[in-house]
């Protein structure tokens, strides 16, 4: 049901842009959750980066946008 708080994961290699890449893309779509921070988290050996996002999510459409975003960018490794 919306509009409802939702989490966005996106993994890429880790590199000092990465976690902005990610929060710009979705930022172009929807609001942060308020007082939600951005969580980044290295992998074990710190080649990759997983950075979450959580949102005001309004609609299906809105969702299927931010991820059509994240999957084509060719930074962006997976999104979940």
């Amino acid at each position: 049901e919306f509009p409802c708080r939702f989490p966005i994961k996106a993994l890429g290699r880790n590199s000092d842009d990465f976690e902005d890449l990610v929060e710009r893309l979705v930022l172009a779509h929807a609001k942060l959750w308020p007082d939600e921070p951005v969580r980044a988290a290295p992998s074990k050996e710190g080649n990759f980066l997983s950075v979450t996002v959580v949102i005001e999510a309004q609609s299906q459409q809105q969702l299927d946008a931010i991820y059509q975003d994240l999957t084509d960018c060719d930074q962006v490794m997976m999104a979940l």
